[in-house]
């Protein structure tokens, strides 16, 4: 068989199977439009929190309206003690607690020493709270500068100044515009490498996983090519319909791709002739999705990680390619800036296709 004889045959086996549709084509299309849905709003807002007024003035209560105006907040309930609004924290209601303390527009006016406003977060979801003591700290600032311009006061801070934050690679600011550009890359390798480890599985199990060389080349070429669509439906339409924000190299992403399919291919077809039949690739290799993700370095920095788990998170191309496909796709990067994780991808890419040629092209002896 022929490498383009082949190449022809898997792509029939892939249209024909309702697993490897299922597994490679719906799958990338269900997750495209799934996986935003929930942060559709990029920012988290209408936050609740719970207000403790010890001061009961009138700056206090301006202080009450300002967090009621800001988008993140929303205050649902006054609490008479720190005792009692505390305790419907620990319930689970508000995900913050702000005190605001005896004496605070005295403090303000006249600069004697008191309280001041206490903010108690829910840490348990740091984005909630993040976006909480942001919010709360900006009406802080803004009312207490507010107050000693009316008092004729200059800031004890210094002379107020404009401070102006432009994000530069997520306009919006929000978590849709950080997080999927990254999952993308995860949701390419582990359909592909779902699908590749499945045939493979399914032709061991029937006993006709072993192949000419190049059989193996054709089969490489076709599942490679399927990455290769499933990159620019993701980068180019999805992207644009679910408004991520773009700023991408297009000539530099189009040789990026091939790239990335290439080695992902490679590893599935490996991984999958270590499978007895077609259900153990996605048994084994379905729970390894988070994981991936959270090596990929998006979650927490890679340079922050102990060496070992460096080591194993360049092991995979998802690594390499959200390194390398975030900075193209979003910051309009240009080829050699992301030279060293194509270098990566590339040598992963023959590590891999050697590792499958070997067990699937070289030793025709079944184990």
């Amino acid at each position: 068989m022929s490498v383009l004889q082949a190449f022809r045959a898997a792509w029939r086996v892939i249209l024909t199977s309702r697993t490897l549709i299922g597994t490679m084509l719906l799958a990338v299309v269900l997750y495209a439009f799934y996986y935003p849905a929930p942060y559709s709003h990029q920012v988290a807002q209408q936050l609740p929190v719970v207000v403790v007024d010890e001061d009961e003035s009138a700056l206090s209560r301006q202080l009450v309206r300002d967090l009621e105006a800001t988008r993140a907040i929303v205050v649902i309930d006054h609490a008479a003690s720190i005792a009692e609004a505390r305790d419907l924290m620990h319930r689970g209601g508000p995900d913050g607690l702000v005190l605001i303390a005896r004496g605070l527009e005295r403090q303000l006016r006249t600069g004697a020493p008191g309280a001041g406003v206490k903010i108690w977060l829910n840490a348990g979801y740091m984005l909630r709270a993040s976006t909480l003591g942001d919010a709360i700290t900006d009406v802080l600032r803004h009312l207490a500068l507010d107050t000693l311009e009316d008092a004729g006061q200059p800031a004890r801070a210094g002379p107020p100044i404009t401070i102006v934050r432009e994000p530069l690679f997520n306009p919006t600011g929000g978590y849709e515009g950080y997080v999927f550009p990254a999952v993308v890359v995860i949701i390419v390798q582990q359909t592909l490498m779902f699908g590749a480890a499945t045939l493979i599985g399914g032709r061991r199990r029937s006993g006709s996983w072993r192949m000419t060389t190049s059989e193996y080349l054709g089969t490489w070429a076709a599942f490679s090519s399927v990455g290769v669509l499933t990159c620019l439906f993701l980068f180019g339409w999805i992207f644009w319909l679910q408004g991520i924000p773009r700023a991408e190299n297009s000539a530099s992403l189009l040789l990026a791709v091939p790239v990335l399919s290439a080695a992902v291919a490679a590893l599935g077809l490996w991984l999958g002739s270590y499978f007895d039949r077609s259900e153990r690739a996605m048994v084994i290799l379905g729970p390894t999705s988070a994981p991936f993700f959270f090596l990929s370095g998006t979650a927490w920095p890679l340079d922050q990680m102990p060496g070992f788990v460096r080591v194993l998170a360049y092991l995979l191309p998802s690594t390499a390619g959200v390194h390398m496909f975030v900075p193209l796709n979003q910051m309009g990067a240009s080829l050699a800036a992301v030279a060293p994780s194509i270098c990566v991808l590339v040598s992963l890419t023959l590590l891999y296709a050697t590792l499958g040629w070997f067990r699937l092209a070289h030793n025709r002896v079944n184990r």
